[in-house]
């Protein structure tokens, strides 16, 4: 496959995830998706393997709860160290998402980094376009949480549940609504 069509995935620019090169990649990762969601819960060594050969990286100690949906399987996205992720997390990894080291995510969050032109015509013919997303270090993303394109949460900053992340969010702070505004910072232990 061309580095080519992986460079415009990750510019910001428009494309078509259409294109054949890129169809053919995503169904031998779609194949990966089902069989990591098909075993066994109680086979914690080998979720962890299988994990760490999807992944653009997988944490020590890192662990993404069953079923899992992904739309490269992880093959774009970071996943630091102890990171915790409930069930059905769903990651629209077209473009890059980085997840830092023992953040902790809770069920039924949604990552995403795609979206589309505002123009019609391009919509109508499919095109995409990709911003990376990063949760920083030491992060709680609550129960329901949708995380938007080109978003930054800030290192040990709160999401409370059910937020709809539209805009970064600094780091410290506990932040939640729809859409997402910082509410406080997070007192001094």
């Amino acid at each position: 496959m061309s580095e080519d069509i992986f460079e415009l995935m990750h510019s910001g620019k428009i494309y078509d995830p259409g294109d054949e090169r890129l169809m053919k990649v995503q169904a031998e990762r779609f194949r990966l998706l089902e069989a990591y969601n098909e075993l066994d819960p109680a086979d914690a060594e080998g979720r962890e393997r299988m994990l760490s050969s999807m992944f653009r990286h997988f944490g020590a100690g890192s662990y993404i709860e069953i079923p899992f949906h992904a739309n490269w399987a992880g093959m774009f996205a970071y996943i630091g160290e102890g990171v915790y992720a409930n069930f059905t997390l769903t990651l629209v990894d077209d473009g890059l998402i980085t997840i830092g080291d023992h953040t902790m995510i809770g069920p039924n969050v949604t990552i995403t980094t795609a979206t589309h032109p505002e123009s019609p015509s391009m919509r109508a013919r499919g095109l995409q376009l990709n911003r990376s997303v990063t949760v920083g270090k030491n992060c709680f993303i609550a129960a329901g949480v949708i995380i938007l394109p080109g978003v930054t949460i800030g290192d040990n900053s709160i999401i409370g549940a059910g937020s709809v992340v539209t805009r970064s969010v600094p780091p410290n702070v506990v932040a939640f609504g729809s859409p997402c505004t910082v509410v406080r910072t997070i007192a001094s232990e």
